[in-house]
């Protein structure tokens, strides 16, 4: 189903939109309305994020809201029940982003099939690199699900090939060093580097990390086939509220047609 996405908006000549949200935040109500608004405001694909008490790829903004939600109380099994309810009205798709130690708690095998059927196209560990675990690696791959891996500006070329073939649904580029968080300018280099990863992987790109504005989103959609933010959207919808963030979600999705 993402690569399907991925395929419509190639045609229509647009980057995919993929807005990140931490689940139970800023409520522990809140997913499945926030998760229904992105939608609505013209999300192609959500990253939901199942909260972890140690979020070392996450900037200070999605840590605050991991600690926030899991104060609410939120549980792997309550991100699955929520995902649930959503499926009931939007077939939007949904990657689910978090570590391993939750997916080890749950049990693996349990958590890929139960992820599956509550209605997750794809998973993304933050902390599962190429080669790390080659079994854990082969039971995500071998699953229903998308296996979104990620690629760094510090990766060694010869390593891209392997990543982009253990992965699937698309390629997650981080769009510089360091942990996630909203920033005023992009990297001069992001186009060359995007461009010379494209000769590598046969699956889309999409890019994140540090992109905060319409304008920010549209420039990443003129080169990447999907564009991704997270602290952001995080940060209004902490700040704002739900409908705030649907705004925010509508002036992305505009700016990139």
């Amino acid at each position: 189903m993402i690569s399907s996405v991925f395929a419509v908006q190639r045609e229509d000549g647009r980057a995919a939109l993929i807005p990140y949200v931490t689940a139970g935040h800023p409520s522990a109500d809140a997913t499945v309305p926030v998760l229904t608004a992105l939608a609505d405001a013209g999300a192609d694909i959500i990253e939901l994020g199942i909260p972890f008490s140690d979020p070392l790829a996450d900037g200070p903004t999605i840590q605050r809201s991991s600690f926030k939600s899991l104060e609410n109380g939120t549980t792997v099994e309550g991100v699955l029940a929520d995902l649930r309810r959503f499926r009931v009205e939007r077939d939007t798709p949904v990657v689910l982003f978090t570590y391993l130690n939750p997916l080890l708690r749950y049990g693996v095998d349990a958590f890929l099939a139960d992820a599956a059927d509550a209605g997750a196209n794809g998973l993304l560990l933050t902390d599962l690199p190429v080669g790390a675990d080659p079994p854990l690696e082969r039971a995500v791959a071998d699953s229903a699900l998308d296996f979104i891996r990620l690629v760094a500006p510090t990766t060694e070329p010869d390593r891209i090939p392997d990543i982009a073939e253990g992965g699937s649904g698309f390629l997650y580029y981080i769009s510089r060093t360091g942990v996630t968080g909203a920033r005023s300018e992009l990297r001069q280099a992001l186009a060359e580097e995007v461009e010379a990863l494209r000769t590598h992987v046969g699956i889309p790109v999409a890019v994140g990390f540090g992109i905060s504005t319409p304008e920010q989103a549209r420039e990443v959609g003129s080169i990447a086939d999907g564009v991704v933010v997270g602290s952001a959207l995080v940060r209004i919808l902490d700040e704002e509220g739900i409908e705030a963030g649907a705004r925010f979600v509508a002036e992305l999705r505009a700016a990139l047609d």
